[in-house]
This record gives C-alpha cells, structure tokens and sequence, in this order.
C-alpha cells in the first residue's frame, strides 16, 4: 500500500510534476491536490494524507505563528515543505522536513520516509492538543477578549490558576497571540464565528 500525500501547491506546472515524479515510484502516491489553504481542513478528512506536503509560501505572515492550527484535523501527520523560493531556516523549522524544487526523486524518496520514520513513534500526536474542560472554558473566554483577572472572576478560580491554564493552553497548541486562540477556537467549534 502506498503512502497517502495530500499537496498543496499553487503552481499547477510544480504540482503536476511532484505528483508525476512519485507516481513513478511504489511508495508514494499523491491522493489529492490543493492550490490553497481554503477549506484544508475538509480536504484532509476527506483524503486522510500519511503526509502532508505544502509550498510555505501559501502560509502568510500573519499565520505563520499558528500555521498547524490549519492542520489540526491531523495534528500528528508530519508537514513538510515544498520550497521553490528562499525561505528563512527559522521558519522552515517549523516543517518536519524540507523537500526543494530541484530535489531528484530519490532524494524526496528519502526525505518522505525519513520524517515518516522520526515522527511515526511521535508521541505528541492528539493527547498533546487536547484540551481539558477547565482549558477550554478558559480558552473560550480569551477568544471573547477577557482578561485574565476577569476569567477568574467568572470562573470562580484564582489569576494564577488561568495564568497556568493560559499556559497549558499554549503549550498544546503552540499558538502565543490572542487572535490566533480565536482562530482555534472557532476551528474547533468551541465559539461562533
């Protein structure tokens, strides 16, 4: 059985030509083609990748500090970058591998299964993202703008407690800013858009 990619690629001349190149081989096939982030979350349950495969370059600025929060319908499928352009190393970390625009298709053979083999025995996988109830009251309430002192409040629970449930809260889902919370919030159906 051949291993499942979900690409994501604007260009349809580079996404035609990964997908020709690991039709070639056994071990890969790419089950279906997105040439944006609109509405990922639906393709991902629908072609329920091994692997993900995405050009950085369709992930702006401004959700660069959350980006896995698009994947989280999968938060263990390993991401890896499909990079034609320079990209900043510090950025480029945040991928679980890195195939480049003139990679040969041994190359991306062994880039595939090596982040298939570093990240198969990852234990992070859905029990880091979940949230305990207590954290989802809390995370509901910064999405409505609260602060800390005020969740307390109206939680019945001390500044510190939130402080700590704010932390878990970043911990799991590796979002810092407020407006990203709100985004995983609403992703998650925990508050209306």
């Amino acid at each position: 059985m051949k291993t499942r990619i979900l690409l994501i690629e604007r260009s349809p001349i580079i996404a035609s030509g990964f997908a020709n190149l690991l039709q070639s081989g056994t071990t890969f096939e790419v089950v279906a083609v997105a040439d944006s982030l609109d509405r990922i979350a639906e393709r991902i349950i629908v072609a329920k990748p091994d692997v993900i495969v995405v050009n950085p370059s369709l992930i702006d600025n401004s959700k660069r500090q959350s980006f896995r929060v698009i994947f989280q319908e999968q938060p263990s499928t390993p991401i890896v970058a499909l990079v034609s352009a320079y990209f900043d190393g510090q950025w480029l970390k945040n991928f679980n591998g890195i195939i480049e625009i003139n990679d040969d298709i041994g190359k991306i053979e062994n880039t595939l299964n090596h982040v298939l083999q570093t990240t198969s025995g990852h234990t992070e996988s859905a029990e880091l993202y979940e949230l305990s109830d207590r954290e989802r009251e809390v995370l509901i309430e910064l999405s409505k703008g609260q602060t800390s002192k005020e969740i307390a409040e109206k939680l019945h629970i001390s500044v510190h407690t939130v402080i700590t449930h704010r932390k878990n809260i970043v911990r799991k889902t590796g979002i810092k800013s407020a407006a990203g919370l709100a985004v995983y919030a609403m992703l998650n159906n925990l508050i209306e858009p």
